[in-house]
């Protein structure tokens, strides 16, 4: 189902930075998608949400009630459950995996709950070093949940590359080869530090770019992440201890191509809307 450049616009007005307003473009991220394309996985018990901000809500329905879901959902995020079976995964263990989901992930959205509880008390007469504070919060939590709803989210396949995207990319780059030379440079430039390695599409032109960002709240203005990878040590370290090269070998043989064509397939229609 298309997206209209009213309910596109009305998307960006609800997100929190660049890495929000992009997964509002492209639809429900991580699992959320994964859950409601029904692909199996381990069941957490923890109930699906869309991602902070009524993202996926404001994709799907009018621009209005994707407004309302955003405001009820203050304070209010879930943990969505891992996608896959993090028993099955090649090269990254159950340890890690449910580690990474539980207190990284799980940490990033408990801390988006307490900040916005914060905010909500916010007025007038509050200092603005607090005001300062509370909102740079509220944007790291917010991308941080995001962005490992889609990192998780594009994990659990072949590792094999499907779709138009794999086509696209090798147009983008020069070859298909060449894209992924570049993403491995990008995530291997931070390892033993933090940060993100993200195949992005620019909207205003739909181009595909890799960039590099050394925090959460690093991304480009106005693109739709299609493919992350988390370089934080935390997404490797009890599994490689500072050998960063060998879990992104791992990382690409766990790529789930079926996913990250649908968020491209997504990004192209908001592209599309956005310039109607």
């Amino acid at each position: 189902m298309g997206i209209t450049r009213r309910e596109a616009l009305s998307a960006l007005a609800l997100g929190g930075g660049a890495a929000l307003a992009a997964g509002a473009l492209v639809g429900a991220v991580g699992p959320a998608a994964a859950a409601a394309a029904g692909k199996s996985g381990k069941s957490s018990g923890k109930p699906a949400t869309a991602a902070p901000g009524g993202a996926g809500s404001a994709a799907a329905g009018t621009p209005g009630a994707g407004a309302a879901a955003a405001l009820a959902s203050l304070g209010k995020h879930a943990p969505v459950p891992l996608p896959f079976d993090p028993k099955k995964l090649r090269g990254l263990s159950d340890r890690l995996l449910v580690s990474h989901w539980e207190n990284n992930y799980g940490g990033a959205v408990k801390n988006l709950n307490k900040v916005e509880e914060q905010l909500a008390a916010v007025n007038k007469d509050t200092p603005g070093f607090l005001v300062a504070g509370l909102k740079e919060r509220e944007l790291s939590f917010t991308n941080s949940v995001i962005l490992h709803e889609l990192y998780f989210g594009n994990l659990g396949g072949s590792g094999k590359p499907a779709g138009t995207v794999a086509g696209a990319l090798g147009d983008a780059f020069g070859s298909f080869a060449r894209f992924e030379e570049l993403l491995r440079a990008t995530g291997g430039s931070l390892g033993g530090g933090s940060g993100w390695a993200v195949l992005d599409m620019e909207l205003p032109s739909s181009a595909l770019r890799v960039y590099w960002a050394g925090n959460h709240t690093q991304a480009v203005a106005f693109g739709a992440p299609l493919l992350v990878l988390d370089m934080y040590e935390h997404a490797y370290a009890l599994d490689y201890g500072a050998a960063a090269a060998k879990y992104i070998d791992a990382f690409f043989e766990n790529l789930h191509w079926e996913e990250i064509d649908r968020r491209y397939a997504r990004a192209l229609e908001a592209a599309k809307a956005l310039r109607a």
